[in-house]
């Protein structure tokens, strides 16, 4: 399998493995979209990590088989392309995307799809797809600038320039970096630590935040009023209270 579904303590790893560089071909994008529908369906995955392994994250689409694609076959797959990368940034629990290596094209675009990033001191990202006559097709000329703004996305996606994990650190690209052989363990603290809390709470902060930035201000208000008070009838908001007045902040247990 090209990519795989390994759920430990509450937190699923999507984990790329098409060696030697990930590249994204079109059974491995399908492959994504079913174990992320997956993740998003089974209730003992609560956080997921999204990881290319020790190497690389991903460096890309398949350029071979797309070479072989005329204009009509990527008319019938740019849309299946696309839904690849949304199931997995509709996932409605946190998700954190350990990048190692090379994050390009594809590969940029998929970690765009995740909640945080965490980058390897030695990471590179971008989005070449200029230098082939070409332009991101996965979700990187929408998703890109709702991150670090249009006119750094711009550059990017204008000269295809890959970026170092300090600068991709420095236009919001990437939220922490970190030695290369701590990726994976930082990428998945965090998810665990977020594996312990109210589930229902966090689909809400996502979903709010989500829809906030796609809406005008009244529409992202009135997401949040209805999840907050909507939150008032579950059970970790009672327990979550609870531990608060008896115990002081920061001490409830939502497992």
């Amino acid at each position: 399998m090209t990519v795989t579904l390994e759920v430990a303590e509450g937190v699923g790893t999507l984990r790329l493995d098409r060696p030697p560089m990930n590249a994204l071909d079109v059974a491995t994008q399908d492959r994504l979209k079913e174990l992320a529908e997956e993740a998003t369906r089974r209730d003992d995955v609560r956080a997921v990590v999204i990881y290319g392994g020790e190497r690389v994250f991903a460096a890309g689409a398949d350029i071979k088989e797309m070479q072989n694609m005329d204009h009509t076959a990527m008319v019938l797959r740019a849309r299946a392309l696309q839904d690849s990368f949304t199931a997995v940034a509709r996932i409605p629990k946190p998700v954190v995307a350990a990048i190692t290596g090379y994050a390009l094209g594809g590969g940029c675009e998929l970690a765009l799809c995740a909640d945080y990033r965490i980058a390897a001191e030695n990471a590179k990202l971008g989005q070449p797809e200029i230098l082939l006559g070409l332009i991101p097709g996965a979700g990187g000329t929408q998703r890109l600038p709702r991150l670090v703004g249009p006119s750094k996305a711009k550059d990017l996606i204008f000269t295809g320039r890959q970026v170092k994990a300090d600068e991709a650190l420095a236009i919001g690209l990437v939220d922490r970096v970190v030695p290369a052989a701590e990726v994976y363990e930082q990428a998945h603290a965090w998810a665990a630590r977020l594996a312990q809390g109210p589930a229902i709470a966090l689909r809400a902060a996502k979903e709010s935040v989500d829809t906030g930035i796609e809406t005008d201000l009244e529409t992202g208000l009135a997401v949040e009023r209805n999840w907050f008070a909507g939150l008032f009838a579950t059970e970790d908001r009672e327990r979550g209270m609870r531990s608060f007045v008896e115990e002081g902040p920061g001490k409830a247990k939502f497992l």
